[in-house]
Order: structure tokens, then C-alpha cells, then sequence
């Protein structure tokens, strides 16, 4: 390979990261008719509080509950619906939200979310806690899914899809 293909070659692979975060800089809008259990089993987690501590006892009996299952998405379905308070925890910037003076670690709570997500784990966020509350969609979690409501997918995902409801106190 002569010089300028080896340099065109790297710059094609060196724009990668670019792309792949363009491509991924909004969450994905979905509808009603786009959830789907698409397991055996599907288990929805309610997540409307505002205390960091309950969010992350949630995140720990997620993994323990993927463990139960071998971590395999096609056994189980996980989702965290999140709305009002709890939208903050999938949030990368607190700014210009009511919880910009809190103290979260943000860092912390997105690895901790990724790496479930790796396991099939999805994140909805409600829509009219975005609009609600004036929040920045492109602050969200780059693997959330933003869903016209938070309550309404919950009672869909129950009554329609069959998950059993889970949450944490």
C-alpha cells in the first residue's frame, strides 16, 4: 500500500468516533407500537424518585436479576422507565434542570447504567417530563429512549406486553 492510501485508510478509520457520536448524540423517539417484550420473560422497573441511593439499589437487583437469567436478553427484558425525578440519573449534564445544584455522580451512575445496557437492559424516558420541565433531550444517555409517557408505557408494558412491575423502595 502506497503512502496515500495508507493515509486515506487511516483517516476513514480516525473519523470513526466522530461519526459513531453524531450518530448517537440524541436518544431514539419511540412509539407505543415500538415496545415489545421480545423474551420470555419481561420486567419493567418504575423509576420516579429523586434519591440516588434508591436508584442504585435498583441498578444492583437489575444485575442480580439479569444474573438469575445468565445475563441472556433473550431469556429476559428489562426496562427502566424513568419520569419526574427520576429522569435526572440519565442525564450527562445537570445544568439548566431543577437538579442542577445537586450533587449526583453522574459518571458513576452511566457506567454503572451502560454496562447493563450491554445486557439488553433499555432506558425510556418520559416525554412530557422533557417537555414539563423545559430538559434538553440531547442531555440524555446516548442509549436512552425517549417514550410519549412514562406512566403510559408502564401500564402498555403491564396490561399489553405482560412484564410484571418492579419497584424499588
Amino acid at each position: 500500500m502506497n503512502r496515500r492510501g495508507f493515509l486515506s485508510l487511516v483517516s476513514v478509520f480516525a473519523s470513526l468516533p466522530l461519526i459513531n457520536k453524531v450518530a448517537y448524540a440524541s436518544p431514539k423517539k419511540m412509539e407505543m407500537s415500538d415496545i415489545k417484550k421480545e423474551a420470555e420473560l419481561g420486567v419493567v422497573y418504575h423509576c420516579d424518585f429523586p434519591q440516588e441511593d434508591r436508584l442504585r439499589a435498583m441498578l444492583r437487583n437489575i444485575g442480580n436479576h439479569l444474573s438469575v437469567y445468565d445475563f441472556n436478553p433473550t431469556r429476559i427484558k428489562i426496562v427502566v422507565v424513568a419520569h419526574g425525578s427520576g429522569v435526572k440519573f440519565f442525564m450527562k449534564d445537570l445544568s439548566g434542570s431543577p437538579w442542577e445544584k445537586e450533587n449526583l455522580r453522574i459518571q458513576e451512575l452511566y457506567e454503572e447504567e451502560k454496562s447493563l445496557s450491554t445486557y439488553g437492559v433499555e432506558y425510556y424516558i418520559c416525554n412530557i417530563t422533557l417537555q414539563r420541565l423545559k430538559l434538553d433531550q440531547s442531555k440524555l444517555h446516548e442509549f436512552t429512549r425517549i417514550v410519549p409517557s412514562g406512566v403510559g408505557v408502564i401500564g402498555h408494558l403491564q396490561v399489553v406486553e405482560k412484564f410484571a412491575y418492579i419497584k424499588v423502595q
